[in-house]
């Protein structure tokens, strides 16, 4: 059954069987409105032929796709040496720093280390000096405002 109906649809069109029609333009009737085609968004954006171009210039210099623009590296450079430069900064204060600061840094640094045991002890104390120690201080105050 199938065949006989794609020999009926044959039969119907003695022009070859193509499915698509001619267009009526080509008869060259001055009145009709030739179509344009369409323009690609994509193409026709300025970043896209910026890269386009880009990409043809590399080519052409036999440069790969994975190498970056001039521009990037040397802004990358920049970056590079202004780093650089911060450290050797750094490290010089630090060469720079008078016996007296150093001392003061020192005692600033035993100074925290002496704070951080003391809060480490009193985590461990047990719960009921933390409390005895609180009602200690709200019993003076409360004493001190009865006075005044």
């Amino acid at each position: 059954l199938p065949a006989s109906m794609y020999t009926e649809i044959q039969r119907e069109r003695p022009d070859g069987g193509s499915i698509l029609t001619h267009p009526d333009y080509i008869d060259g009737n001055p009145d009709l409105i030739k179509p344009k085609k369409l323009l690609n968004p994509v193409k026709a954006s300025k970043s896209h032929q910026e890269l386009h171009r880009e990409l043809l210039m590399n080519h052409k210099r036999g440069l790969g796709v994975e190498s970056k623009p001039e521009l990037q590296r040397v802004l990358e450079h920049r970056r590079r040496d202004l780093l650089i430069k911060q450290k050797k900064e750094e490290e010089e204060a630090k060469k720079l720093q008078s016996p007296f600061e150093k001392e003061l840094l020192k005692r600033h640094q035993r100074l925290d280390q002496l704070e951080k045991e003391q809060e480490k002890q009193e985590d461990h104390a047990p719960e009921f000096i933390k409390v005895k120690e609180n009602l200690r201080r709200t019993s003076t105050v409360t004493g001190d405002e009865k006075a005044a």
